[in-house]
């Protein structure tokens, strides 16, 4: 138990290392107010989730400080400029409703940061879906005057990007900044795949479901522009690295974690070329959790099955034993 633990909190260190990456990114494209705004959302999910446990007479621990890097995934997900109130009433929801509420950290049945990220949409969509140019920097209490539509938005609706490849993959475009630098994203999901700190399957899944039909359902006359912009919006590599292969919540095995990110995957590129939502891969994660939580009963009732097998097997061999044992006490006894 004690190496299970352990592992749980170097997973934790691995995450929150390359979130800082991201975050340093952030504030290069929009100064010190995004590092203010990450601060905002860790403080309040850290309080939220002491009070909360503190509530159900339950005890903060170290493993619990996990509520800091979905506090650091929803900050990424969210404008440089939005109120810091709607910012930390997210963080509340995510702790207290979309974790604690269902269990807490050992039966957490989807993302904080994605359901924190959702409320968001269903509540106050104008501001979550509207940003800053980069390179504006906003002071840490002023207000933003204007304010553009991401470059998810311009794709989802036109099929076209006004970027280079260069400020694609650079993050250098119109969005929240933490989830749309796709060079830094990639040296993420590889860093923490080698680390086995997210899950490979899941992460596959969603990668392969994306490319097989951003090339037969284009969203462009380009089939190589299709592919490449339907990949560097719409949050679709942060989602697969940060949300959808989530270790706590994907199926343990990489056979039923990979069709688990394949259904995401497939559902929301359906969901984009049909109504144009934007980052609709975070609201699929949520949709889907009911087939994350039926592949991972399945993956107990094969373990069961696998352990009786294993326990008919021993006991067989026990009886074996014992049967050579007796014959050759006959054996001697007629000798």
């Amino acid at each position: 138990m004690q190496n299970k633990v352990k592992s749980q909190r170097f997973i934790w260190i691995d995450i929150m290392l390359t979130l800082i990456t991201l975050i340093i990114m952030e504030y290069f494209y929009y100064g010190v107010r995004a590092v203010f705004l990450c601060g905002v959302c860790a403080a309040v999910s850290l309080a939220a989730e002491v009070i909360s446990l503190r509530l159900m007479k339950r005890k903060f621990t170290a493993d619990d400080l996990t509520c800091v890097s979905d506090a650091l995934i929803l900050s990424l997900m969210l404008p440089v400029v939005i109120d810091y109130s709607i910012a930390a009433i997210a963080c509340v929801f995510a702790v207290t409703i979309a974790k604690n509420v269902f269990g807490g950290r050992k039966n957490i049945i989807f993302s904080p940061a994605a359901a924190g990220y959702v409320f968001l949409l269903t509540s106050w969509k104008s501001n979550v879906l509207m940003f800053t140019e980069p390179h504006v920097h906003t002071g840490v209490f002023e207000k933003a005057t204007e304010l553009v539509s991401s470059a998810s938005h311009t794709f989802n609706t036109t099929g076209r990007m006004n970027y280079t490849d260069f400020e694609i993959l650079m993050g250098n475009v119109s969005g929240p900044a933490g989830t749309v630098s796709i060079l830094l994203l990639a040296v993420a999901a590889l860093v923490l795949i080698l680390r086995r700190d997210i899950s490979f399957g899941a992460f596959i899944g969603t990668l392969l479901g994306t490319f097989l039909l951003s090339g037969t359902v284009p969203m462009c006359s380009n089939l190589l522009d299709s592919v490449k912009y339907t990949f560097s919006t719409n949050m679709v590599l942060f989602a697969a690295v940060y949300i959808v292969s989530d270790r706590r919540i994907a199926p343990k095995r990489n056979y039923y974690a990979f069709f688990y990110g394949i259904f995401i995957s497939l559902f929301s590129y359906i969901l984009i070329i049909t109504t144009a939502a934007e980052n609709a891969i975070i609201i699929a994660s949520i949709l889907f959790t009911p087939v994350s939580l039926g592949f991972k009963n399945l993956e107990k009732y094969i373990a069961r099955l696998e352990a009786e097998e294993d326990e008919d097997i021993k006991r067989n061999f026990e009886k074996y034993l014992e049967k050579c044992r007796q014959k050759h006490k006959s054996a001697g006894e007629a000798e």
